[in-house]
């Protein structure tokens, strides 16, 4: 598969390597561009794939190109690859709030593409990425699509009017996460615990609960019953997290990240 990165930061890179790891593309099937010469040229060390400073080049070499940059400079970047994009490329995003409708409007002709939102644990092979596709897009396109995403962590296919939800509950969530993360060692450290100890404590606390989650196929309010003893420790914190309102905050903040990014 000849795979094609316009954008070479964070994302990219996470992506790139759990796809040369899964052996879904080799590093000589990929090719990414940057202008920073700087960050083109570490991927390339990295990971031993083609760079370039010209998108054009990579649209040129590329079956599959990847929209790896940030939503305020799709519309120009656009611009600059269309017409070296034909029928028989699909382009995958990964730009919160670009509908297919704004993508297709932005290439002025009939173009495969699918939209996607990954998220940050894609750097360590676990991702989440929701995924959804216009109607140029063949079962096929598809299948190969989800492979690639499927190569740093899991990926679900979704209607697009979902994908804003799937931004507030996955794109995003890292974010929510870690300031868990931090808060609970922050307390533990007021325990006595040293620092790097507790992050370690929470940090494995969190993958461990998750994993229960996906694993079990239990609802998350059985598993939090199950430690929540009679007269015991964890119902009284349970207490005291909806006394201070834990889970409307979190709702809160969703609603306002999916408002967010409708309008983007």
């Amino acid at each position: 598969m000849k795979l094609g990165f316009i954008g070479t930061g964070n994302m990219a890179t996470a992506m790139m390597g759990g796809i040369i790891e899964n052996h879904i593309a080799a590093p000589e099937e990929i090719i990414g561009a940057d202008p920073f010469a700087p960050g083109r040229e570490r991927v390339k060390e990295k990971y031993g794939i083609r760079v370039t400073g010209d998108n054009n080049e990579v649209v040129k070499n590329a079956e599959v190109v990847i929209l790896s940059v940030k939503p305020q400079f799709y519309a120009d970047v656009i611009a600059g690859i269309r017409d070296s994009v034909t029928d028989s490329h699909l382009i995958i995003t990964i730009a919160p709030g670009k509908t297919l409708a704004w993508l297709a409007e932005q290439f002025q002709k009939p173009v495969k593409i699918v939209r996607t939102m990954p998220n940050t644990p894609a750097m360590v092979g676990e991702g989440m990425t929701g995924a959804c596709k216009n109607a140029y897009v063949t079962d096929g396109d598809m299948e190969k699509a989800l492979s690639i995403l499927n190569g740093f962590g899991k990926a679900e296919l979704v209607p697009e009017h979902m994908m804003d939800a799937v931004v507030a509950v996955s794109g995003s969530s890292p974010a929510y996460v870690f300031m868990l993360i931090e808060a609970m060692a922050d307390a533990a450290v007021s325990g006595g615990i040293p620092r790097n100890q507790a992050y370690k404590f929470a940090a494995q606390a969190v993958l461990g609960s998750a994993k229960m989650v996906l694993e079990t196929g239990r609802h998350p309010g059985e598993l939090k019953d199950m430690v929540c003893s009679p007269a015991g420790t964890t119902i009284e914190s349970v207490r005291v997290l909806e006394e201070k309102g834990f889970r409307s905050a979190v709702i809160e903040a969703m609603k306002k990240c999916e408002e967010i990014s409708k309008s983007l």
